[in-house]
């Protein structure tokens, strides 16, 4: 019996090379039908949000406003000044804001949702324009507004490592993919890197001086993402020392990178985000824009989140928070709470359901659902 079997199963294989599939089920096709209507419920879902897990095919898949973080769970008040900038570490554990003030405060994210008080950093003498928590979470680096860049470790002592700067003044900085140097723009155009300890390595002036204080490393480690001449975005491939870019119809106020590296979020000065997929940085191509909230005067920044990263959230003039789909484009949610300009927003990456919001009234909200 067990040489019949198999010998069934060897004229079988040998029938499915003769047999077009339009006349024979193919091997697994049932699986493949199964995930085709799972993908189809997920991306007809607007607010799509659940793991693979929680998608069931007994029942039509939809998820609902509460499934995104629209309530407002937790207020922290009392900080010493307007909040301009907010980021949760790669592993969502830490929560670093800065302050008109100059400082930078840092919670701690318990299991429970709840944030708990860790440590302020002080020790910049112009506000901090920039953070960068390091790849493995343990480390930040801040840059004050034309002024130095600072190394902390994340403890409750919060201690300064490291100061690098030179005879100009910083715009931002960003770490190299592995941990061990990191990258600062100046004033004066020029790019340069150095170790951890603070050696200075190669320079380079790829780029025309510039107030926004975003920069960010490809996936790989080996371009440099960088604002340019106001409407243009510029990949520098800093070791063989050659550019490519982006040209945007409009002046640009933000950027931003995804998880995956594949994808850029651009605010932009006409109250439009842009987002393109850089997968292949020689030929970037924008595949949505969003609409809908309010920037006027002010930088306001935007960020990816959710499940798959599949929706888009930004500040706003008007004090709210908007949230779109990302794949459709749709403003899905507005979300108010605070009572003066939205600065920054942070989706949490290890929480699909947390996002924190950061304003000019003194406060930051952390945003949520009943999964929290």
């Amino acid at each position: 019996d067990k040489v019949e079997l198999v010998s069934r199963d060897e004229v079988l294989e040998d029938l499915k090379i003769l047999i077009p599939p339009t006349l024979m089920i193919q091997e697994k096709r049932l699986i493949e039908l199964f995930e085709q209507a799972l993908d189809f419920q997920k991306n007809s879902c607007r607010f799509h949000n659940l793991s693979v897990g929680e998608v069931s095919l007994f029942t039509n898949h939809l998820c609902g406003r509460e499934d995104i973080p629209s309530i407002g769970l937790e207020k922290i008040e009392g900080l010493w000044g307007e909040v301009w900038l907010l980021q949760f570490s790669h592993n969502g554990k830490y929560l670093a804001a800065s302050t008109r003030d100059c400082f930078v405060i840092i919670w701690k994210v318990l299991e429970s949702g709840r944030f708990s008080y860790l440590t302020t950093l002080m020790g910049h003498t112009k506000p901090v324009s920039n953070i960068a928590w390091s790849p493995d979470n343990n480390q930040l680096l801040t840059c004050g507004v034309e002024e130095t860049v600072k190394r902390w470790n994340i403890s409750p002592t919060g201690v300064c490592l490291f100061t690098y700067g030179k005879d100009c003044g910083t715009i931002s900085c960003a770490w190299g993919r592995n941990g061990e140097s990191i990258f600062v723009s100046f004033t004066d155009g020029i790019i340069v890197r150095w170790n951890l300890q603070g050696t200075m390595g190669r320079q380079w002036r790829p780029m025309k001086p510039t107030r926004i204080a975003d920069l960010a490393m490809t996936r790989d480690g080996s371009e440099i993402i960088a604002p340019f001449k106001g409407n243009r975005i510029l990949f520098f491939d800093w070791r063989w020392e050659c550019a490519k870019f982006i040209k945007e119809d409009g002046a640009i106020v933000s950027f931003t990178l995804s998880e995956d590296g594949n994808f850029l979020l651009v605010s932009m000065l006409n109250e439009e985000i842009h987002l393109w997929n850089i997968e292949d940085s020689a030929f970037p191509v924008m595949v949505m824009k969003y609409k809908g909230h309010r920037r006027r005067r002010l930088v306001v920044k935007a960020c990816f989140g959710g499940i798959g990263q599949g929706f888009i959230a930004s500040g706003s003039e008007d004090s709210k928070v908007y949230i779109w789909n990302r794949w459709s484009g749709e403003l899905i949610c507005t979300l108010e709470g605070h009572s003066a300009v939205v600065n920054c927003v942070s989706w949490n990456p290890a929480n699909p359901h947390m996002l924190a919001s950061a304003s000019d009234d003194r406060a930051i909200r952390i945003w949520g659902n009943s999964h929290i």
